[in-house]
């Protein structure tokens, strides 16, 4: 047998086979021996027996069948069985699982990475973070347990920021990726040098070269045709040469300016103390505070905010702005916040953000053509087919009159005979007649003009950085020049934007010195110190050594703060002691700002901001023992008297204001549509603020009246304060009319029609308690009287009247992103004489 192969069966014969009728046929072999066992003789057994037989073997089959049939029933009770131990299993592993959870870290559960191993790294992976911001994907936003996790798991924390160490930074910048995208490859000099031969005027000297050459050998011999025609060539080279070197420098310094033009400060809060850097130096885990008009400097989610509306539209292309809050946290890089403020955790920097991957797919346009090399390059081409023009017309003169016999040589005899003349004395004489013509082309050209452009605008361009100047439209140098009316700004601009308080009011009487709070009750002074505390966008770093506070915020915020510590404020404490339920941010337009803060003692609404506007809507004061009286007539005459006493000595003043709020009437929903009452409060005090003029302002503003360019104050400062500071720079005269029209307030000429408002707009010398949309309307009716107007500006409201001038100047230093977007230039030091040196140097050149 074969291996591997089965035996083979017996032969079971039927009993069929086997019928009583063929035992006759085997009688004869009953004597044959069988060779196989199991080949048995048959008995011969009736067929009924057989039948017999055969039915009671199925029935014994069939009873063994039955006796091992699936019991369904048992096996169901099994199965449930089986299924009920199963679950109790799952759930004693679920309970010894969750105690072993709550005993580890959770970044650990969450990434799976032993915090043991990882503690060079990170707990939370980089194509996380991607996927985090790409998607804003709030699912994985509430995995890592909202912004607290998140910032556990960046290793950060909401309070204090990172760890400022250099050694910290550097690993961030390595393990996610700096603040930078990758810039485009800047063109080299052979590639300059390829773009000055495609002009124009230049091509048609090289031609003219190229045949004066040809020509010179062929008439006067190689040496005169090389004189000739190498001197034009030499003269070309030379200005090929002198314009792509001088196009190189001025990409050099362009890709210069862009990166100041891209080098925004922002501020970060880092080991608890907040301080201005670069957008550059920002690393993922970076706590950064947003405020109107800022730009959101990386991707991230918000921690915290108030009233917070971020512009999209850079990214997204929708014009409306976007409400951020818990329930809509996520920031996009470059965008702008349009109103509110608070505060975000960076998570992704750089190129690993939508805004990183656009800017490093553009390449700044540093090919702009100013109107004047425009109209300079159109006169030279057109000077050079004039040129061409003439130069066509006298080769067609002369070589008509030539062939016709028409030209005579100085001796009187024909120079052209077709029944004499051979053909080498006519080749000649042609050659002879496109020389002339090759001539008048050379000599018409006026190949120095764009290379004077060139090196004229290079000049510029770096006269007017040195001068603090950073020009974002080069066609604005030259409008700059023909300025008119320069509409500046006060704080900041004209005057240093370092403020103080040195005059304060309270209770009825002024304090001497402005910092004496001694006569206060200590309730009324907990009352202004928690309004102090609360109702600002600025803060106060105590460091723990016990040196001199740093306090940050913008000049006025920072002002009021250091008085607030003069008088026993604990910033910290106080806002310790009371939570923020709801924040109005300070508005250009009512000028005031607010803040809803519960504490034990219940809610209360503080309100700070114009002192008039403020007063307006006080109804009581508080007395010298901490008693709310009634705002009678006479009591509101003495604080106005006050207002105008400190306005006139050029201080900017600023009420404090508050009252009290029924818990019942605050929203349980959308807390964050709840107005706050401004009607109806009780006045606390009011201080004056010395912003102190800038040197040479006076000098600068006499250069401009000399020159013929009126400069015009537009400030919201309160009337008497800017007519003060105006006295103080020259831009009004003692001697001369101070009212109206020459002084007016904002509102009174916004009420004005549109023909009134044009008939006073030559005259108006100084506008307060302006809004931004006041400034907006004088730019226009000057530029319908035929003025050309200069606007300064600062804030995110200015930029309308930023765009609508002929050249808007941003401030630098003081000025947000979104009016730095919408101006021509660029102020880098915020100093009213460097507007002045900019006319200066624009008009001389």
């Amino acid at each position: 047998m074969a291996v591997g192969s089965s035996p083979t069966p017996p032969e079971i014969r039927s009993p069929e086979r086997d019928r009583p009728e063929d035992a006759a046929g085997a009688e004869g072999e009953e004597e044959e021996e069988f060779g196989d066992a199991f080949d048995i003789p048959h008995k011969n057994a009736s067929h009924d027996s057989l039948l017999r037989w055969r039915q009671a073997a199925l029935v014994l089959n069939a009873s063994r069948r039955f006796r091992y049939t699936l019991d369904l029933k048992k096996e169901e009770e099994k199965e449930i069985i089986r299924r009920t131990i199963r679950s109790h299993a799952q759930v004693i592993r679920a309970v010894f699982l969750f105690k072993e959870a709550g005993e580890n870290d959770p970044r650990e559960a969450y990434t799976g990475i032993q915090l043991a191993t990882g503690s060079r790294s990170f707990p939370i992976e980089l194509e996380k973070l991607k996927t985090l911001n790409r998607d804003h994907d709030s699912v994985l936003l509430q995995e890592t347990r909202g912004v607290k996790g998140l910032s556990d798991l960046l290793k950060s924390n909401l309070d204090m920021g990172i760890n400022p160490t250099e050694d910290e930074l550097l690993q961030r910048r390595d393990v996610f990726g700096a603040n930078t995208y990758p810039r485009k490859k800047r063109k080299n000099i052979l590639r300059f040098i390829f773009d000055a031969c495609k002009d124009l005027t230049l091509i048609i000297l090289m031609v003219a070269a190229a045949i004066s050459l040809t020509l010179g050998m062929a008439t006067e011999g190689v040496e005169e045709g090389w004189y000739e025609g190498g001197s034009i060539f030499l003269a070309v080279f030379l200005v090929i040469l002198v314009t792509a070197t001088s196009d190189y420098r001025q990409s050099l310094q362009f890709q210069h300016l862009n990166e100041e033009k891209q080098n925004i400060q922002v501020e970060v809060l880092r080991g608890g103390k907040r301080f201005r850097t670069s957008i550059f130096e920002l690393v993922v885990g970076d706590v950064v505070p947003l405020n109107i008009g800022d730009q959101v400097p990386a991707d991230g989610i918000l921690i915290s905010g108030h009233s917070l509306a971020i512009d999209e539209s850079s990214m997204t292309g929708e014009s409306k702005t976007v409400h951020k809050d818990q329930k809509a946290p996520f920031l996009m890089s470059g965008c702008k916040v349009a109103d509110g403020y608070g505060s975000m955790l960076v998570t992704g920097v750089g190129i690993n953000t939508e805004w990183g991957q656009l800017m490093a797919n553009l390449s700044e346009d540093n090919g702009e053509e100013t109107p004047l090399q425009v109209r300079l390059n159109g006169v030279a081409t057109f000077i050079g087919m004039v040129g061409l023009s003439v130069a066509g017309v006298v080769l067609g003169v002369l070589a008509i009159r030539y062939f016709t016999g028409h030209t005579k040589n100085p001796d009187g005899t024909v120079q052209f005979r077709a029944e004499t003349t051979g053909l080498k004395q006519g080749f000649m004489g042609a050659i002879r007649i496109l020389t002339i013509a090759v001539t008048i082309v050379v000599v018409a050209v006026p190949e120095g003009l764009p290379l004077a452009v060139t090196l004229t605008l290079a000049y510029s361009m770096r006269k007017m950085m040195r001068d603090k100047a950073l020009v974002r439209r080069l066609s604005s140098c030259e409008t700059m020049g023909s300025a008119t009316t320069i509409c500046s700004d006060k704080t900041g601009t004209l005057t240093l934007n370092k403020m103080t308080v040195v005059e304060a009011h309270f209770i009825g009487t002024r304090l001497d010195p402005c910092d004496d709070v001694r006569a206060i009750s200590s309730s009324s002074a907990a009352l202004l110190i928690e309004g102090i505390a609360q109702n600002t966008t600025g803060t106060v770093f105590l460091p723990e050594d016990g040196g001199a506070a740093d306090v940050t915020g913008s000049p006025t915020e920072k002002a009021i703060l250091s008085w607030g510590l003069k008088i026993g404020m604990d910033f910290n404490d106080v806002r310790s002691k009371s939570s923020v339920l709801h924040v109005f941010p300070f508005n250009s337009e009512k000028k005031r700002g607010g803040v809803a803060v519960q504490s034990d003692t219940g809610v209360h609404i503080h309100w700070k901001g114009a002192a008039e506007l403020v007063l307006s809507s006080c109804k009581s004061w508080l007395s010298l023992d901490g008693s709310v009286q009634p705002m009678d007539a006479q009591k509101r005459n003495v604080y106005k008297r006050s207002i105008e006493d400190m306005a006139k000595s050029s201080l900017r003043c600023v009420a404090f204001a508050y009252c009290q709020c029924d818990i019942e009437k605050i929203p349980k929903e959308d807390i964050a549509d709840w107005k706050l009452p401004e009607e109806d409060l009780t006045l606390l005090g009011i201080v004056g603020i010395k912003d102190p003029c800038r040197p040479g302002v006076r000098n600068a503003v006499q250069l401009c009246k000399n020159a013929g360019v009126k400069v015009r104050m537009v400030t919201g400062d309160n009337i008497e304060t800017a007519k003060a500071i105006a006295l103080e720079c020259g831009i009004l005269d003692a001697n001369g009319v101070i009212s109206e029209p020459f002084v007016i307030e904002g509102k009174a000429f916004r009420e004005m029609s549109e023909i009134a408002r044009g008939e006073i707009a030559d005259k108006i010398t100084v506008m307060g308690r302006s809004s931004p949309n006041d400034k907006l309307l004088l730019v226009q009716a000057l530029k319908r009287k035929g003025h050309v107007v200069a606007v300064t500006g600062d804030g995110t409201n200015d930029a309308p009247a930023l765009h609508e001038a002929d050249i808007g100047l941003a401030m630098g230093m003081s000025g947000t992103e979104v009016a730095k977007e919408s101006s021509d230039i660029i102020i880098l030091d915020d100093d009213f004489t460097s507007v002045v040196k900019l006319c200066h140097l624009v008009t001389c050149l």
